[in-house]
């Protein structure tokens, strides 16, 4: 098996397990494959809900502290039905709603010495970002780049988003990266009937 092959056959395992997790919490039970030995070990991960490419629901952990199947439902249970930005997903809108799990590598702390630096030293698209103030603390996952690539934007809206003003900064401010591997529905699907069709040719 190739490595692209064996990276979106976990997709085809994390996404359905996503679904059944929510579907289950909304009284409309399904099953999912849940056997595979790397399920148990400890990861982190994000699940974002779309509808029509506007966002419905993300919610995550930033550091391993459970099994990855634990994880995964967990957080996808809790993007449905807790995130505070949204009303909490109705059975009626499942169908219609993508999913996205991003698996989240450890946590790197950024070394900087000032805004500046900091942000000469972030790569767009590539790069979560941990914004950390005392009480203050927020993340963007590399996929929120693709709405904000502009490095000074980015920052902005990260602190906005921990109730900071945009122009803040201070010297106890804590910036932490990460990357991530992620699987959103509709591309898996993509990728299952491009490969099949490859077999049937």
């Amino acid at each position: 098996m190739s490595i692209d092959s064996m990276f979106a056959s976990r997709g085809r395992i994390l996404l359905p397990i996503a679904r059944a997790s929510i579907a289950g919490a909304l009284g409309r039970a399904q099953q999912a494959d849940e056997a595979a030995p790397w399920l148990q070990e400890f990861g982190a991960c994000f699940v974002t809900l779309t509808q029509n490419q506007q966002l419905r629901g993300c919610i995550g952990t930033l550091e391993a502290h459970r099994p990855l199947l634990v994880d995964v439902k967990a957080n996808a249970q809790a993007a449905a039905l807790q995130d505070p930005r949204f009303s909490p997903l109705q059975a009626e809108e499942l169908e219609r709603t993508e999913i996205e799990v991003s698996l989240l590598s450890a946590m790197q702390p950024l070394q900087f010495s000032g805004e500046a630096d900091a942000l000469a030293k972030l790569q767009p698209g590539i790069h979560g970002v941990v914004f950390e103030y005392g009480r203050y603390r927020s993340t963007f996952l590399p996929q929120v780049w693709e709405q904000l690539p502009d490095v000074i934007d980015f920052m902005a809206h990260l602190k906005h988003k921990a109730g900071l003003r945009p122009e803040f900064w201070a010297d106890e401010v804590r910036l932490s990266l990460y990357t991530v591997s992620k699987w959103k529905e509709s591309e898996v699907l993509q990728h299952t009937q491009a490969a099949g069709a490859l077999l049937e040719a």
